[in-house]
Order: C-alpha cells, then sequence, then structure tokens
C-alpha cells in the first residue's frame, strides 16, 4: 500500500498557520467598514445616533458642581472641553508610573481630587462622562503606548486575547483575527478595534464601553466574564486598544 507523503499532510497545518500571520498582521480596519450602510448612516448623522445622548447627559455632568464640591470639570477643562489635551486622551490607557490607568480611573481620580467622590466602574454615569471625553478627541488618532512600562503588560493582555474561553473553546482572536469580514448570527465579523467605544449598541439598546463589550463576549462564549475593574479585563482592554493604534477614534460610535 502506498503510504502518503508526510509533506502534504503537513501542507495544511502550514497554511492555516500563514493565514493567521498574514491577518493578524492585516491592516487595523475600524469596526465601521463592517457594519451596514443605514448604521453608518446612522453614526454619522449627530440627531440619529442614539450614543449622542450619553454624550450630552456626560456634557451635563462635566459641567455640574455638585453640592460641597469647589468646582466642575468644566472649571479646569472648559464647558465644551475644549481645554482637554484631545492628544492624550487618544493615548490612554497609559501607564503612570505606578500601573495601569484607564480613562475611567482618570476622570474617578478627578473627581476624588474635588471632593465628589469617585463613581463605581462602569456606572452609567462614569460611562457617560467617558463618552463625552473620549468625543472631545474624535478624528484623533489612537496611539497607546507599546513599549517600556507597557510591554510586558501587552504581552499579557494578548496572552488573554488568545486564551480559549467557555464552553464554546473559542478566543477572541478566533473571531477578530481569523474570520473578520465572514459572518454570524446575521452580521459581519469585524476585526475587534476599540476605536469607536463607547460606543452604542443596536442589539441591546443601550451605551458600552469597551470592557462592557468584552464581558458581552465572554458570555457569547459560554465564559464567566472577567468582573468591572479586574487586572484581567484592564490587560485585555489595554491589547486591544493598542490593536487599535493608527485608528481615529470614533467615539460615540453604533455597532450591531
Amino acid at each position: 500500500m502506498m503510504l502518503p507523503d508526510k509533506r502534504l499532510l503537513l501542507l495544511p497545518t502550514l497554511l492555516l498557520a500563514l493565514l493567521a500571520t498574514a491577518t493578524t498582521a492585516a491592516e487595523p480596519r475600524s469596526g465601521y467598514e463592517y457594519i451596514k450602510q443605514s448604521t453608518r448612516d446612522m453614526q454619522d448623522d449627530d440627531f440619529e445616533n442614539p450614543g449622542m445622548l450619553a454624550l450630552e447627559q456626560g456634557r451635563q455632568l462635566f459641567n455640574v458642581t455638585p453640592a460641597g464640591r469647589e468646582k466642575s470639570c468644566a472649571a479646569c477643562h472648559g464647558s465644551e472641553g475644549e481645554d482637554l489635551d484631545v492628544t492624550g486622551i487618544a493615548r490612554y490607557p497609559v501607564h503612570n508610573g505606578n500601573g495601569l490607568v484607564t480613562l475611567q480611573k482618570q476622570i474617578n481620580s478627578c473627581r476624588e481630587n474635588h471632593g465628589d467622590g469617585s463613581l463605581p466602574i462602569d456606572h452609567p454615569d462614569l460611562i457617560a462622562l467617558e463618552t463625552f471625553v473620549r468625543n472631545r478627541a474624535a478624528g484623533e488618532v489612537i496611539n497607546v503606548q507599546t513599549d517600556g512600562p507597557m510591554a510586558p503588560l501587552l504581552e499579557k493582555g494578548e496572552q488573554l486575547y488568545r486564551l480559549r474561553y467557555g464552553l464554546i473553546d473559542m478566543s477572541c482572536q478566533h473571531c477578530h483575527d481569523f474570520y473578520p469580514g465572514q459572518r454570524i448570527r446575521g452580521q459581519t465579523i469585524s476585526q475587534g478595534m476599540s476605536n469607536g467605544f463607547p460606543a452604542y449598541r443596536l442589539d441591546i439598546g443601550e451605551m458600552t464601553n469597551l470592557h462592557q463589550r468584552i464581558q458581552q463576549c465572554l458570555s457569547l462564549m459560554r465564559a464567566e466574564p472577567f468582573e468591572a475593574g479586574s487586572e484581567e479585563i484592564n490587560l485585555m482592554g489595554l491589547y486591544i486598544m493598542s490593536r487599535s493604534n493608527g485608528l481615529k477614534i470614533e467615539t460615540p460610535a453604533v455597532r450591531y
């Protein structure tokens, strides 16, 4: 009996490896490129974009001086956030010398400094403030630091991104690196970029920030989601944000 050539048996494995490498190295593309034209039109129209409601709520919170507080966010940064460092916003999450700082954490830090107290992680008011602040940098290119103290954190985040989860036994990489452009549940799979977050999700009808979207994806994998504010979700969020380097901020984006 003629035995198959071992080199031929290895060919499918090599092709899959090459495909994975080529897909991973692909030019980053915003989720905007994968949504329907009607959804793009909704995002582009400030009167139709439902995420603008959260932005307006954030603007109000930004300008309110609560009882017993010395001043509002606007007192330092302008009523429209015009004095915010938009280039700096595009670099979040950042490393402050002691550890990783997300944009939510920085907003809470400012609130604490002025005696207003921090909000719980992913509280609707905090997401509204996050939306308003990120929107001030709309059009800025994401530029998350990838060297220095960020390098080992990014490595851990990438490991979490590539780890298989839940009953479905899939990783984030399976969808967003191997199958962007393919369809699942009637929707087109994107590269999983984060430049639009916080974004309004049509599927659930509410604003969602990046960490919440990660939790939702893990639930879809039939896995136990990482807790809000946990080291794991912060690290995975950092890695996903770094993958979006070079893309422009679209907050508030509209996604399915």
